[in-house]
């Protein structure tokens, strides 16, 4: 990502924001290798610098060189947060209802790229709720299952699902059937869908370091996942 690209109005977990000589990090981000990434899903807010008060001095040759200026600031923050923060006085509150409303009505169709988090593995499947349907973030969340057979789109018969998820990852997936009155039926079976987000038995953020394994970068330890490969910036 170049340093003229502008951060996105959706942020998912780990997707980059900018780099920190553009944005300083606020709350819902994290510093990594001179660039800042979003730790959580939300809607991405920039902050501009507070500015001193006081008449601004025209510089001389003895005075001395100026501070160098504030950074804005680039902020995730959760859709509840979102929401409350958006609201306002008079006719514009029924107007945010009506949005609400509109986005409680958003269904996830076959074709569509979701966000979901894993609640539970079996030997055969992966339960998931589905938190985002393209760029909408949904008012109520909807269950969907990734099954063994659709982890991945090769090597089929070698998959296990505990190698592949683990309750709390964050997931990019595609929504291949409507499935039944319970489920919708989800597939990772792309480069670019898999985990994006996953926290080590530890407690710690990884990072990926294949199409397979996800590495603890404080105690160094791997663990296997089905890795979504970044998408480009």
């Amino acid at each position: 990502m170049t340093s003229t690209a502008t951060p996105p109005r959706l942020a998912i977990p780990g997707q980059p924001l900018g780099p920190a000589s553009r944005y300083r990090p606020g709350p819902g981000t994290h510093l990594h290798n001179g660039h800042l990434y979003a730790s959580l899903l939300g809607h991405v807010r920039i902050t501009a610098p507070a500015r001193a008060p006081g008449p601004v001095k025209r510089l001389t040759k003895i005075t001395p060189a100026p501070a160098p200026a504030e950074l804005p600031t680039v902020s995730v923050l959760p859709p509840s947060s979102s929401a409350s923060s958006a609201a306002s006085p008079s006719g514009q509150e029924g107007a945010g209802a009506e949005q609400k409303q509109r986005r409680r009505e958003v269904l996830p169709e076959v074709g569509n790229v979701v966000l979901c988090r894993v609640l539970r593995i079996t030997p055969r499947q992966a339960v998931v709720t589905i938190l985002v349907c393209g760029e909408t973030v949904l008012e109520a969340e909807w269950q969907g299952v990734i099954r063994v057979q659709d982890v991945r789109a090769t090597e089929k018969d070698r998959v296990k699902i505990y190698e592949s998820f683990r309750p709390g990852d964050i997931v990019r997936a595609e929504v291949i059937s409507l499935g039944d009155q319970a489920n919708y039926y989800l597939s990772t079976a792309k480069n670019e869908l898999g985990v994006v987000l996953a926290t080590s038995e530890t407690g710690n953020t990884m990072q990926p370091v294949s199409w397979k394994e996800m590495r603890d970068p404080v105690t160094g330890v791997s663990e296997w996942r089905k890795v979504a490969q970044p998408q480009p910036q």
